[in-house]
């Protein structure tokens, strides 16, 4: 029998996950707060619609998993819900925007006996994937230092009348924009121990957020690296790139969006016939990472059904919440 999945927060990123979820599941319930966006999606998926969670929950249609697809500050209230309702939960990132949130939202699981994984939908970028076995086997030897260069562009119409670039609401650049490139540093170098930031707003002077920022950090394993970043590139997304400088090789994941092995010079190691990487996320007048749902939909599967699996979960949302968190509690302005 297949999975029955509901969807919180019919906005932009909900249909990537409407997609995967009629391929591998069924569409039984939909909700958001505008009904003319729950009625579209009710209507196109042939599903019930919603117009309150509170509703939807307590209504007859029976779900198994909900994906939250909120503004960031309501990922916390949402999932929790969803878990105490009885349902596994499939959260888009940010997991949260403060660590208090996200370790509450993990009780909440446990309490419940419910899965809560999180969207770390870059993990499955085919460069991405080889340079992580790449560390994995060694071979780089001692890792030394590292670069995170994340150059996109965000209009101002991209803040305009929505949630986006509210304190709030959005919590900041890193959370909404670049939380997959902290991910990325966690899940390949491991933890961080210190930081030291500069954030500014530059380009964007209606938010409450930045748009700018540079960070140094010193892992706990004592590799010591840099990020970069902003959404200030003229017109268009520029780069977003990860270079790990190693004693046996220097490996680049370039691109704009984590998709491509931009460099590679490993010691009798060379890396041939990757696949291609999926295409980005195009919302429009501007575009966003990786569109890699589907893979994120198929280990879901995967993950409900046996202990063994690679299926991100909330734990490893708080490691990114709780690196975020750090990076903007040691900033300067």
């Amino acid at each position: 029998m297949k999975l029955r999945f509901a969807i919180v927060g019919c906005g932009q990123i909900a249909a990537r996950h409407a997609v995967h979820i009629t391929r591998l599941g069924t569409l039984v319930a939909v909700c958001d707060i505008i009904p003319e966006r729950a009625d579209s999606f009710s209507a196109k998926y042939n599903c019930s619609g919603f117009y309150s969670l509170k509703d939807m929950l307590q209504g007859d249609v029976e779900i198994d998993v909900v994906a939250v697809c909120t503004p960031n500050g309501l990922h916390a209230t949402h999932s929790i819900a969803c878990l105490q309702a009885g349902s596994h939960v499939l959260c888009e990132k940010p997991l949260a925007t403060n660590t208090n949130d996200a370790r509450t939202m993990i009780a909440a699981a446990t309490e419940a006996g419910k899965n809560l994984f999180v969207v770390k939908q870059n993990r499955y970028n085919p460069p991405v994937q080889e340079v992580k076995k790449i560390l994995e086997k060694n071979k780089l030897g001692t890792i030394y230092s590292f670069q995170l260069n994340c150059f996109w562009n965000r209009p101002a119409k991209y803040y305009e009348n929505t949630w986006k670039g509210s304190k709030e609401m959005d919590g900041g650049t890193l959370f909404t924009q670049f939380s997959h490139f902290i991910d990325m540093l966690y899940w390949m170098l491991g933890d961080v121990d210190k930081v030291k930031s500069v954030i500014k707003n530059f380009g964007h002077p209606g938010i409450d957020i930045e748009d700018t920022g540079m960070v140094i950090f010193e892992m706990k394993s004592g590799v010591t690296g840099a990020l970069n970043y902003t959404t200030n590139s003229y017109n268009k997304n520029l780069e977003g790139s990860f270079t790990i400088f190693g004693e046996k090789g220097t490996v680049k994941i370039g691109g704009q969006y984590l998709n491509e092995l931009e460099y590679q010079n490993i010691e009798n190691y060379p890396v041939q016939n990757l696949p291609p990487s999926a295409k980005a996320n195009d919302y429009g007048f501007y575009e966003g990472s990786m569109s890699n749902h589907g893979k994120v939909y198929e280990n879901l599967l995967v993950a409900i059904k046996e202990e063994d699996h690679s299926m991100p979960m909330a734990e490893d949302g708080l490691k990114t919440v709780e690196i975020i968190e750090m990076i903007y509690k040691a900033s300067v302005s």
